[in-house]
């Protein structure tokens, strides 16, 4: 049994966002995916979704993407990106599965999980780009509960390892070209992590696929980069 990270799914069958707006790349990338996972994933593998999961508004525009990640091999738990404006709260989310019968998809947020050798734990991030992010926003404020909430999930982890390698799962990167959050890196050193995964940034192929900065290896995780096949955790 094995672990895989994806990232940036885009999922859009219940609404109208082609992604190849975004480059011939993501021409029918959801079949890119569907056969690069089954190819790949087993039956009893955990593939961890890095946010950006789905483009619907609300959980019932989300249900045909959900069912579509139901439907393929393994478990898989869910990080929140910051283009999925349908998710809810954990009890909303957990309740709306059970309805619809989603019995392999769990959520990351405030919590962990054990897969394997590995505890998964995690957090959103926000902007290292600030000047994409929402104008109204307040950059510190929402950095300070990001690194909150990595904090509580860490926390969660620590509680639950049992000698597990804790890695840490990001949407936005924490360390990218000049950018630092020194708030998200400084959480993550307290509690001994030596890995983060993170998506969101699209379109740049000539990047190494993983680099090191203080004592910590961070892999870009994003499904355009990857060609849309789940990286294995090793």
């Amino acid at each position: 049994m094995a672990v895989f990270v994806l990232s940036d799914t885009h999922l859009s069958f219940s609404v109208k966002k082609p992604m190849d707006v975004f480059g011939s790349r993501w021409s029918g990338h959801e079949k890119k995916i569907k056969a690069a996972w089954e190819k790949t994933v087993g039956q009893n593998d955990t593939v961890i979704i890095g946010g950006d999961v789905s483009w619907a508004m609300s959980l019932d525009e989300a249900l045909p993407d959900l069912e579509f990640l139901e439907r393929l091999n393994g478990n898989k738990i869910l990080l929140r990106g910051n283009h999925d404006y349908w998710w809810s709260t954990m009890r909303k989310l957990e309740t709306f599965c059970l309805e619809n019968r989603l019995s392999t998809i769990r959520f990351l947020h405030n919590n962990a999980y054990n897969a394997e050798r590995f505890t998964v734990c995690g957090s959103r991030g926000w902007y290292y780009e600030k000047k994409n992010a929402p104008a109204e926003t307040d950059y510190q404020k929402i950095v300070a509960r990001e690194a909150g909430r990595l904090e509580m999930s860490l926390a969660a982890g620590e509680k639950i390892r049992e000698g597990r390698e804790i890695v840490a799962f990001l949407h936005f990167p924490p360390v990218f070209a000049d950018f630092v959050c020194p708030e998200l890196i400084e959480v993550m050193k307290s509690h001994g992590v030596k890995r983060c995964c993170y998506g969101h940034i699209h379109g740049v192929y000539d990047m190494p696929g993983s680099f090191e900065y203080d004592g910590m290896i961070f892999t870009q995780t994003a499904a355009d980069f990857l060609d849309f096949k789940p990286l294995e955790l090793t």
